[in-house]
């Protein structure tokens, strides 16, 4: 008798085990070493929320694919006018945000109008700013009237800050995101986890995965002790890459080494003396030796950068020659500029490793010519106030990873602050330039402008690498906007 209780307890065991292991293949848990600040993708720069956010829960009127892409999102399919200025969007039929109400046209008109107004607090107002009005024709056709022909018009309505929100649900949007996507947001564990859960009621393809989790560990060695603790599935862009080589010679993991958007830069001050004078930028540039970054701070993985612009775009123009590392120029345009005795200024940098990691050996590099930083590490939501806000900084080190965003340059409230007028000529007559010959040369020029400026120091263009265990598929390779995307995520049988 007590065989036969015990035969029985091991296969109900057993069948407990297997139903766990099986319930665990349904779910996915994805490290991420930066936590977002809040969740609303429409009123920050933290590029952490769209990771989260975008096309999980969030959606546009169009959508970046893996590839970089510009496809079909909410609208499925859109007709241009002649003169390049009335966009008419049809909208997929039955879609509903997750709190059950319908998403319709009023909903559009209502998203683009608040990124669009006065008091906007989008972090990428410009990318609406040619917007003239915003018609619901019915319930689901949709006209967007430019006051100039646009050609990246499609492209800009794929960010994450242009997704669509409802004005029933906007006031909580911050804490309670409510979108169409394919997962609907269960809870935020704040300094620890934001857990989703599949929408049932997706208006498109399932998602595989029933939910999904994103951890946030900011610290190096726990995020290498976590994934070797298979306390995670997937760690997005891996912060310690020391750790890769142990993760190739294990079975377990595969890394996936991609390409992203990230412009890693030493972002410079431009209204702060003595970062005001285009010889002292030139002389912080021409102090930096990029591949001993390289080297030092990543591993080997990245690719230098003389520009604000992506290697991997056709249209890049490779200008690392403009600041080769050269400490005795660097020295001498100091003199030039009255600091032959150099001069102090503060350091901020946010917590990603190749800032913080980059940070010190450019402030030796810096050191090394005259140079003395004050180095503060900063928490992401310091940085966003003391620097992105409020421009209290000299240097910071950061990775821009929005896609195509040389047009920040024309931006004089950025927090670089360089003001250019004919580079904003440049980039005002680029958005209207609809011949591809002719917006190439137009993206070459604006590439030479700010790297002969010297705006920021140019460091590298931040490599994708993400340790994934190896049964699960479907995680992007590269990066070609802010976006952890799981919607097609899967594990292998």
């Amino acid at each position: 008798m007590m065989k036969a209780i015990s035969r029985s307890m091991f296969a109900a065991s057993m069948m407990l085990t297997a139903g766990a292991a099986f319930a665990a293949n349904t779910d996915v848990t994805v490290g991420l070493q930066l936590e977002p600040p809040h969740l609303d993708p429409t009123s920050a720069a933290a590029g952490a929320i769209d990771q989260v956010l975008y096309s999980n829960v969030f959606e546009g009127l169009t959508r970046f694919g893996p590839d970089g892409s510009v496809n079909p999102g909410l609208a499925e399919s859109w007709t241009i006018s002649d003169d390049g200025l009335s966009y008419t969007f049809k909208l997929r039929a039955g879609v509903k945000f997750h709190d059950g109400s319908d998403f319709e046209a009023t909903d559009v008109v209502f998203s683009l109008d608040r990124a669009r107004a006065e008091d906007s607090v989008n972090a990428q107002k410009a990318l609406f700013a040619g917007i003239a009005s915003v018609e619901a024709l019915d319930a689901g056709t949709v006209k967007v009237t430019l006051s100039d022909a646009n050609g990246s018009f499609l492209f800009n309505m794929a960010w994450g800050d242009a997704v669509m929100v409802a004005p029933e649900s906007i006031d909580d949007i911050k804490s309670n995101p409510v979108g169409t996507g394919a997962f609907r947001f269960d809870s935020w564990s704040r300094g620890d986890k934001i857990e989703l859960a599949r929408n049932e009621d997706y208006w498109g393809t399932p998602a595989r995965i029933e939910a999904a989790t994103f951890k946030f560990i900011s610290d190096p060695t726990a995020a290498f002790a976590a994934m070797m603790a298979e306390d995670v599935d997937v760690f997005y862009s891996y912060p310690a890459p020391e750790n890769l080589m142990a993760f190739e010679a294990d079975a377990r993991f595969t890394i996936l080494s991609g390409s992203t958007e990230g412009e890693t830069i030493l972002a410079m001050n431009n209204k702060q003396a003595p970062f005001d004078n285009a010889k002292v930028r030139a002389a912080v540039s021409y102090a930096i030796d990029r591949n001993a970054i390289i080297d030092g701070a990543m591993f080997g993985f990245g690719t230098p950068i003389g520009t604000h612009f992506a290697p991997h775009n056709p249209d890049y123009v490779d200008l690392t020659g403009n600041s080769a590392y050269d400490p005795e120029k660097a020295r001498a345009l100091l003199a030039e500029a009255g600091l032959a005795d150099g001069f102090k200024t503060t350091l901020k940098l946010p917590p990603p490793s190749y800032a913080r990691r980059g940070g010190e050996i450019i402030a030796a590099q810096l050191r090394a010519v005259g140079i003395e930083t004050e180095i503060s590490n900063l928490e992401w939501a310091q940085w966003l106030e003391q620097v992105f806000r409020g421009y209290d900084y000299g240097l910071t080190i950061v990775s821009h990873t929005e896609p195509m965003d040389i047009g920040i340059y024309a931006r004089p409230e950025y927090y670089f602050q360089y003001d250019n007028a004919d580079f904003q000529t440049l980039i005002a007559d680029l958005a209207v330039e609809a011949d591809p010959g002719k917006r190439s040369g137009m993206l070459k020029q604006a590439q030479t402008v700010i790297s002969e400026d010297y705006v920021n120091a140019y460091l590298f263009q931040l490599a994708m690498v993400s340790v994934v265990k190896t049964d699960l598929k479907g995680i992007w390779e590269n990066a070609p906007t802010q976006a952890i995307d799981l919607t097609s995520v899967y594990w292998a049988d």
